[in-house]
């Protein structure tokens, strides 16, 4: 039994096609090897061997034979599973890359390694009291007005540094918030972001019904995706809707989902229904369990139900580290019942608001850029947390407080007469007193400055109140005996001061210190990070970027195959001319 006449031409036909279809898609490769985000394509085809199930019955010797190829779809070359590594490790090149940016916005006000700052004026502090010490200089009125100087040389130093932090802390809140500036912050970057992920997948889902892969919005939807990731830690999933997931309302298989069926309920061939996309953002609930919170729930319900959103502000509007986040899911989620029946239902609840304590709800370690803002703003040193600007902050109050304590209790000491107590020489400028002194608002005492108080001149001599300074400008605090003693051998003695065994000056290069090495040590973190992400980007590339010698020799590939369907097809015309024009010729 001969086949189709014309079959052979329409197994050469297929071939053309599909390998045209082939060159086309690999010339749109080739055309955006350099567009961001584009992801390899290619052509998935399948074999036609199929005959009318009569034939099987009219000719039990007919060899079932090949009837070409089938165009099935274009597909992207992804891996999901890179995919999910390279936005795992963005989140931690994300925290590394933002926590740096803090750092150095840091390192401008405490690095003193390139200026004259705080260490430097306590030295010229010390220089001048040297200068003053003799019985002769001590009621010089120009030696204490230089020292006068220098202390509100310093005063203004460390108000100075306290006034940078705020506004280093100010300019964390506004990456985040960025309702003040003319950049976007990371409140409407995300909330953008799900919008747009939110709208593409509505878009990408409805082309796909009708037969359009949308293979470029969907590269636009992983570019999205792997942004938001640099911002806060999420996972990816994709999942077929309640009405093509295989599963009836009851629980139990339903073919006829996933399927078409036959006239006996048989399936014959898969439904191409296309997936739905969820995004969840991960984080540790207040019992420090890990949790998930529904960003984007594929396309449920109309317009941006099936997205959450973000929302930053202030509990004091003076106070940058009173920043409330809150994280609220999409308006529906999908969920499984105890049956196993899948249903949307509304999460109750679905809103997650983040605090700066363990015991609040807060981002995994390494959370995104996110997180390593609401670290620098919330963390302070404090049971081994992470130093954010306000354990800087403290390690100024605490050397402006100490400093001032010191300087008040022996000009107090040396000085004789009812006005003693109140000859202090550094005050709370809000107050003008010495209660509550911090590095914001330490200042020269007013009446220093109008000669109503001067250095104490009391005692066995005139200068053993400058001998008594100069020998707390040296000393290393907690001092070892827990008492100072001055250079007459009195006692004097203070409230707890611990400056980790330093100097005041030597306290503020210990500051720095610490600055430098927590830098250091998140630089390092960040060059591991970055290598490993551009690690992963590679073997993304090696599978979903476009290879200039790959395309070329598929170019090759495919152009041979043409044009041997080509020949197949000359060859088949050829072999009709002989029988229509060559056979039944014999006895005429």
């Amino acid at each position: 039994m001969l086949r189709a006449t014309f079959a052979g031409f329409t197994t050469a036909y297929s071939a053309l096609q599909a390998n045209q279809k082939r060159l086309d898609i690999v010339g749109q490769n080739l055309a955006n090897m350099n567009t961001p985000g584009y992801t390899r394509q290619a052509l998935k085809t399948s074999s036609l061997n199929y005959t009318h199930p009569v034939a099987h019955y009219t000719n039990g010797s007919e060899t079932v034979v090949g009837f070409g190829v089938h165009m099935d779809t274009v597909t992207q070359l992804r891996d999901p599973y890179l995919d999910a590594q390279y936005r795992d490790q963005i989140k931690k090149s994300g925290y590394a890359d933002a926590f740096q940016t803090s750092l150095d916005r840091l390192s401008r006000v405490l690095d003193e390694s390139t200026i004259n700052g705080i260490h430097m004026a306590f030295n010229e502090i010390q220089t001048c009291l040297d200068n003053m010490q003799d019985v002769s200089k001590v009621n010089d009125p120009i030696y204490e007005s230089e020292l006068r100087a220098r202390m509100q040389a310093l005063t203004n130093l460390l108000n100075d540094a306290d006034r940078q932090i705020t506004e280093a802390e100010k300019a964390e809140y506004t990456r985040l918030d960025g309702s003040s500036s003319t950049q976007n912050g990371a409140e409407q970057e995300i909330n953008d972001i799900l919008k747009q992920i939110s709208t593409l997948n509505r878009q990408i889902k409805d082309n796909q019904i009708f037969g359009q892969p949308s293979l470029e919005l969907m590269d636009e939807r992983n570019l999205l995706l792997d942004e938001l990731a640099s911002y806060i830690p999420i996972e990816v999933s994709y999942y077929k809707d309640f009405a093509h997931d295989g599963v009836d309302a009851n629980g139990n298989e339903d073919l006829s989902e996933t399927y078409h069926l036959d006239a006996n309920g048989h399936p014959f061939e898969k439904k191409n229904w296309p997936d739905d996309l969820r995004v969840e953002m991960l984080y540790v609930d207040d019992q420090g369990a890990p949790q998930r919170l529904t960003l984007i729930e594929g396309t449920v319900g109309s317009g941006y139900e099936n997205m959450g959103n973000v929302d930053i502000s202030l509990q004091n509007p003076d106070d940058p580290t009173s920043i409330q986040i809150t994280f609220t899911g999409s308006a529906y989620k999908y969920t499984t019942a105890a049956n196993n029946s899948v249903q949307i239902t509304q999460p109750n609840p679905n809103t997650v608001k983040l605090g700066p304590n363990n015991t609040d709800p807060h981002l995994p370690v390494n959370g995104g850029s996110v997180q390593a803002s609401l670290d620098m703003l919330w963390k302070d040193g404090s049971n081994g947390s992470i130093k954010g600007y306000e354990f800087y902050r403290g390690q100024l109050d605490t050397l402006a407080s100490s400093f001032a304590h010191v300087i008040n209790e022996i000009n107090k000491a040396g000085t004789a007469g009812p006005d003693k107590n109140n000859a202090f020489l550094l005050v709370n400028k809000d107050t003008s007193a010495e209660a509550g002194i911090t590095a914001g608002n330490i200042s020269i005492n007013t009446k220093w400055s109008s000669g109503d108080v001067h250095v104490g001149t009391a005692g066995e001599s005139a200068n053993m109140t400058v001998l008594n300074l100069l020998g707390a400008m040296s000393a290393s605090w907690p001092l070892s005996k827990n008492t100072f003693v001055g250079a007459d051998g009195t006692t004097i003695n203070f409230d707890p001061i611990d400056l980790e065994n330093n100097s005041f000056a030597d306290y503020m290069n210990y500051t720095a210190t610490i600055l430098a090495n927590d830098s250091y040590t998140n630089t390092q973190s960040l060059k591991t990070n970055v290598t490993v992400l551009n690690g992963i980007q590679s073997s993304r590339d090696s599978i979903s970027g476009v290879s200039l010698d790959e395309e070329a020799a598929s170019m090759m590939a495919y152009m041979s195959a043409y044009n041997a369907a080509s020949r197949l097809m000359t060859t088949l015309d050829e072999a009709l001319n002989v029988l229509i024009n060559n056979t039944g010729l014999v006895g005429r």
